[in-house]
């Protein structure tokens, strides 16, 4: 026999023994490493809704925008940037519960991240630090005057959850409220009866707004706002600033205007309330002012 032959042949049953042995132990696989799944960023926020129109925070199909902000390797805060962030003003559309427009995620399960939400949304935001930003100069409608609220608020060093984020935020923008008393001269019924107009005037409705911060800086020229008459009260939105000495307000009765002369500063997130008394004996108005939260000076005033 050649002995190449033979030595194949008393080999090969080794072989295949070998293969085959270790019946009793269970067969290796693979090691597959487990999936790792992405977690959705939710949100979900908390307004003090104290100039919303509907009085109780956003309504049905408002929609915002909102950054996400990936921290550092060691967990330092990363600035806010136009783009290059881990979410760039990702539009949110409300009903009940904030909805992307297309469903984002963490970066990771470890990174955490910093959330900032601006209202309304704006679809192209060249720098976050000086958005460009205008009341309405015409807030006689419900409409035009929802479309003057500006809202921001953020959330920091949240680790990658489930759950929805909630986002804190706040009123940028001041408010007035201004009612029309009775006087001498007048009652209740004929004031009602009246044909009666109120215009703010002397202030600038267009603004740069830093979203980090959620500071609004007035700029732009002064012009004439005109309220929206709600059940009596006339409400306006007002870009935070302080006025000089100026007609400020404006009461017009049946074709006579009465002025209040005063200057004056709006405060972001406060409502400040001015009773205006109309007074037909002094030929002019008595004001009393009240701030919205009570900074314990008197700003009344008289109005000729």
């Amino acid at each position: 026999m050649n002995i190449k032959f033979l030595m194949a042949y008393l080999i090969l049953p080794i072989t295949i023994t070998s293969c085959s042995s270790g019946g009793n132990e269970a067969e290796e696989k693979p090691v597959t490493p487990p999936e790792v799944t992405k977690k959705e960023i939710k949100i979900s926020t908390n307004v003090s809704a104290i100039t919303k129109a509907s009085d109780t925070g956003f309504d049905a199909n408002d929609k915002c925008g909102l950054y996400v902000v990936n921290r550092g390797s060691d967990n330092s805060l990363i600035p806010l940037k136009a783009t290059g962030n881990h979410v760039n003003n990702m539009r949110f559309t409300y009903n009940g519960t904030w909805t992307p427009d297309t469903p984002i995620y963490w970066s990771d399960n470890n990174t955490h991240a910093d959330f900032y939400l601006y209202f309304p949304y704006q679809g192209s935001i060249t720098d976050v630090n000086a958005m460009p930003f205008s009341v309405k100069t015409d807030q006689s409608s419900e409409s035009a005057y929802k479309a003057s609220e500006l809202i921001i608020g953020s959330t920091k060093d949240v680790a990658p959850t489930e759950q929805a984020v909630t986002i804190r935020a706040t009123h940028v923008l001041s408010q007035i409220q201004i009612e029309v008393a009775a006087g001498n001269g007048f009652t209740t019924e004929s004031l009602a009866a009246a044909n009666v107009g109120v215009t703010i005037n002397g202030t600038k409705p267009s603004a740069t707004v830093d979203i980090a911060s959620a500071t609004a800086t007035a700029n732009g020229d002064a012009q004439t706002i005109k309220p929206w008459n709600t059940n009596g009260v006339y409400k306006a939105l007002i870009v935070p600033q302080s006025v000089e000495e100026t007609n400020l307000i404006t009461v017009n009765v049946d074709g006579k205007d009465y002025n209040l002369k005063k200057a004056f500063t709006f405060i972001a997130g406060k409502s400040h309330k001015f009773t205006v008394t109309v007074s037909k004996t002094s030929n002019g108005i008595n004001v009393n002012i009240d701030g919205w939260q009570t900074d314990d000076t008197d700003n009344g005033g008289v109005a000729e």
